[in-house]
């Protein structure tokens, strides 16, 4: 046995050889790259903590792989995660390894431009605040607003302490009461300007009692 398996060893190893280089060249053709801008997504925040600042929002992810699953690729099908579990008040840097993006299982990450991204963190504050009516116009002619009452008249709001501490008071969008002839009740949004914040519900009723 020993003896047929020595037999011809170098014709033997060389075909093993043939064989790999054979299976590389096959797999190897069709294969492709490209480059695609992915948002960062930041993940497991420490409770009691916002992310206010981010000094990037996306990145550039190369990925290699068959060029027609490539092709057929969606931007949704890549993810890219910065773990913050271990972050700190204040601002840190976060480096984004391969390990952090999600493809599909086919596909490889080559080069991820920029590797890291600086991220603020601030404590997390609550606090009441008041809820104002916004009214544009005015009622018909020979009417006039008696009163605007708004339910709930103050709401819980929540976020970092620096986008909590600048609002004095929670404000609808506006209502337009022009030639209005009689008492208004109106389910309103609340228009919290583009701020980072969190409130208990998104919309208040407005009841604006029209007199002559």
């Amino acid at each position: 046995m020993r003896k047929l398996l020595l037999e011809n060893m170098g014709m033997k190893v060389a075909a093993v050889v043939m064989a790999i280089i054979l299976w590389f060249f096959v797999t190897s053709r069709g294969q492709s790259e490209v480059s695609v801008d992915v948002p960062i997504e930041l993940k497991n925040i420490p409770g009691g903590f916002e992310s206010v600042r981010q000094g990037i929002k996306t990145v550039s992810v190369s990925i290699k792989g068959q060029e027609r699953l490539l092709r057929n690729m969606k931007i949704a099908d890549v993810r890219v995660y910065v773990d913050l579990s271990k972050a700190k008040k204040g601002k840190g840097t976060y480096y984004i390894n391969n390990e952090d993006v999600k493809l599909p299982s086919t596909m490889a990450v080559t080069n991820i431009s920029p590797s890291s991204v600086m991220v603020v963190l601030e404590e997390t504050v609550i606090r009441r605040a008041p809820v104002q009516a916004v009214v544009l116009g005015t009622p018909k002619r020979g009417f006039f607003v008696g009163s605007i009452e708004v339910n709930p008249r103050e709401m819980t709001i929540e976020g970092a302490r620096s986008e909590v501490s600048r609002i004095k008071s929670l404000r609808t969008e506006p209502i337009d009461i022009t030639d209005l002839d009689e008492t208004s009740v109106q389910e309103v949004r609340l228009d919290l300007g583009g701020r980072n914040v969190r409130t208990e519900v998104q919309e208040v009723n407005v009841k604006i009692v029209i007199k002559k």
